[in-house]
């Protein structure tokens, strides 16, 4: 009989140090894939989301695609006008308008027309949920997200809008006139009001030809459905203090405070 202490275990085996090389590195390839993984669901380092504010004008989101992908200038751009993307016809493919304001997820195989695509699905399906479906309207948003001074004044500034529609009357906006010029600026001059341009609507009555920016949900839905109102006029005198009015001489008295707070 032998002397040796039986625990009942086998006999253990122990790993060589190849074998334990073999299996550092198999787990270093594990946590590189991991990672490789979780860096694409989440967006991780290098390839942060892109986010598009209520407002951007195309150009300004062609731009940021370009540069959240890393292609040349002007690649995306031109990835507009060959992509087939979700627009309504009276869009005749130009994606102004359409581009929602959103963040979108960037990695290895965003291409500029897929993101295109993700941003003209997104607004088809917002439209669709909030009833939105004329081309006119989201013109309409468009405007109002430009010249409100905050969320609360976009409903009254839609039914100005409206209202000066109805009436014949030229919108005279000169967030229009900025996108013509491709600017933004709080000084419209009166040789800016002669432009010659049908997104000059000092000169030209009627809506713009096109949306002058990609408008958010509230923009959107206080085109959509203004509130009741008189208004014909508005000026924002100062940040938070837009005047609204249907009196012309009361607008011109407000247009004077305006010029004073700013020296004019």
């Amino acid at each position: 009989m032998s002397d040796a202490l039986h625990t009942g275990h086998g006999p253990r085996s122990r790993l060589t140090r190849r074998g334990r090389l073999f299996l550092a590195i198999g787990l270093c390839v594990v946590l590189a894939l991991i990672a490789v993984l979780v860096t694409r669901l989440l967006g991780g380092p290098g390839q942060p989301p892109l986010t598009i504010p209520e407002g951007w004008r195309a150009t300004q989101v062609y731009a940021a695609a370009d540069k959240a992908l890393g292609v040349a200038p002007g690649t995306t751009k031109k990835a507009a006008t060959r992509a087939r993307l979700k627009l309504p016809e009276a869009a005749k493919g130009d994606p102004e308008g359409f581009l929602y304001p959103a963040t979108y997820p960037v990695d290895d195989d965003t291409t500029p027309e897929s993101l295109l695509s993700f941003m003209t699905n997104t607004a088809a399906e917002k439209h669709a949920a909030d009833g939105i479906r004329a081309y006119e309207t989201v013109i309409t948003a468009s405007i109002v997200q430009a010249e409100a001074d905050r969320p609360a004044d976009m409903g009254k500034v839609a039914r100005v809008i409206e209202n000066r529609l109805d009436r014949g009357m030229p919108l005279q906006m000169d967030s229009t006139i900025n996108y013509a010029l491709g600017r933004s600026s709080l000084n419209t001059s009166h040789t800016d009001t002669k432009l010659n341009s049908p997104y000059n609507t000092y000169r030209h009555k009627g809506l713009p030809p096109t949306p002058i920016d990609n408008p958010g949900q509230d923009a959107l839905r206080a085109a959509a459905r203004p509130p009741e109102g008189d208004w014909l006029y508005f000026v924002t005198v100062a940040p938070g203090d837009t005047r609204f009015t249907a009196d012309y001489a009361q607008h011109r008295a407000n247009v004077r405070e305006f010029n004073e707070r700013h020296g004019r």
